[in-house]
């Protein structure tokens, strides 16, 4: 037993369960590698207040969860708790938006850090795809990212998730809904902390998930009642196309996110399988989050999924993906002339594409057949010193059984044809 053991709040990726995380990342950004999104990375942390503008200093995330440091030289950071403000960071660092294609498409995976109580499906360490259009006020936009986000789940197998969507407004009526909201919130019997976001932004109070806050949440002002033309005629384009698509949603008036940034089109992905954590991914449009971050006007849209829900999700369908094989091919030596021919054969099955593994270490045939066995090679190579006088190795069928000899100057023709 090790000394040490992983955080509080976090969890190891381990073989076989790993192979399940990496197919839903591939499984999440093929979509979006088919759509002209290219990929982007950032660093694990970045400086405090770039999230403290981007994510807004009244969100719990800021306020409560953002693990921070103090570096020798006196620097603020903080580990990144959410991509998007890292993501356009790094693309008005590069000017990407300056190259005279708009909007700059780009696709991220990684590990983001925050510090919440630690139950399943909420995680202090855990794993997000995202993608991110920047430069461009569209519906098309939107409705394109919601679109690749349900092709890439139902790509999974997934069927039992929903997605709910909402408009936030913009600046032009967002403000008076804000008022209508502040003024029915200051009636309520809030605590104090509750009442402090009033003032800063209302809308989060909306998000609260306390049974006490939200049965008082009843008959609070709708921000679809006081939406502009504009605003209206957006977010009924986003939803004509979505239903053009055949893609399924549900209207959601109450759905703000978490996020201060959030402007118009709103939208989450959910799980009815996963408990109280029931959202396994979400995103909207940020038409003005450039301009809190010091950049130039730039709307935008995009989104994150979470993979360790995604993870759970599957599990809670009964979803089993099809992986591919660790190992397709495992070869036995019997004996140390077998072992440098043996190695040269894996070695050229490796180079020609073919999953292959070998028994190291001085195991005899017993032990080593074993390992072949729990390794679920279908093919198993066998040779001792008989063997190669006689310019040959044994194959063995795992699935029939079958044994028999095969030239060893033929070997990997033999195994590339039966392997396709």
């Amino acid at each position: 037993m090790s000394t040490f053991q992983a955080p509080k709040g976090t969890y190891d990726l381990i073989p076989p369960d790993s192979a399940k995380f990496l197919a839903v990342r591939e499984a999440i950004s093929a979509p979006l590698r088919d759509s002209g999104y290219g990929y982007i990375e950032t660093p694990g942390f970045e400086n405090v207040e770039l999230f403290a503008r981007g994510v807004g200093e009244s969100t719990d995330i800021v306020t409560k969860e953002m693990y921070t440091l103090t570096t020798k030289g006196g620097d603020e950071l903080a580990l990144r708790p959410e991509g998007t403000a890292s993501v356009l960071r790094a693309a008005l660092e590069a000017n990407l938006h300056k190259a005279g294609n708009l909007p700059v498409k780009l696709w991220y995976s990684g590990s983001y850090y925050r510090y919440e109580r630690p139950q399943k499906g909420r995680y202090r360490h855990f794993s997000q795809v995202g993608a991110e259009a920047i430069g461009t006020e569209d519906p098309v936009l939107d409705a394109e990212l919601i679109i690749l986000a349900d092709q890439a789940y139902r790509s999974l197998g997934l069927r039992r998730f929903r997605i709910l969507l909402n408009s936030l407004g913009d600046k032009e009526c967002r403000p008076v809904y804000r008022e209508a909201l502040q003024t029915f919130l200051r009636d309520l019997d809030l605590d104090e902390e509750t009442r402090r976001r009033i003032e800063i932004n209302p809308l989060r109070v909306l998000d609260d998930k306390r049974a006490a806050v939200r049965e008082q949440l009843t008959g609070a002002p709708k921000l679809r009642d006081y939406l502009c033309d504009a605003c209206r005629a957006y977010h009924e384009e986003v939803r004509a196309l979505l239903t053009a698509a055949g893609v399924a949603f549900e209207d959601d008036e109450t759905l703000v996110r978490g996020l201060d940034y959030y402007t118009r089109t709103t939208f989450e992905f959910v799980h009815d399988g996963l408990g109280s954590q029931s959202a396994v991914g979400g995103g909207g449009r940020y038409d003005g989050l450039s301009e809190m971050i010091g950049g130039p006007a730039l709307p935008s849209v995009g989104w994150a999924l979470g993979v360790d829900r995604t993870v759970l999700a599957l599990e809670a369908e009964g979803v089993e993906l099809d992986l591919p094989v660790t190992t397709s091919v495992y070869a036995v030596p019997l004996g140390e002339e077998a072992r440098r021919a043996l190695f040269g054969v894996v070695t050229g099955l490796r180079r020609a594409g073919v999953a292959a593994d070998f028994a190291f270490g001085s195991r005899g045939l017993k032990g080593a057949m074993k390992s072949a066995n729990r390794s679920g090679a279908r093919y198993t190579l066998v040779a001792g010193e008989r063997d190669l006088a006689e310019g040959v190795v044994q194959l063995k069928d795992m699935e029939s059984g079958e044994q028999r000899a095969v030239p060893l100057t033929g070997v990997l023709a033999e195994l590339t044809k039966l392997l396709g």
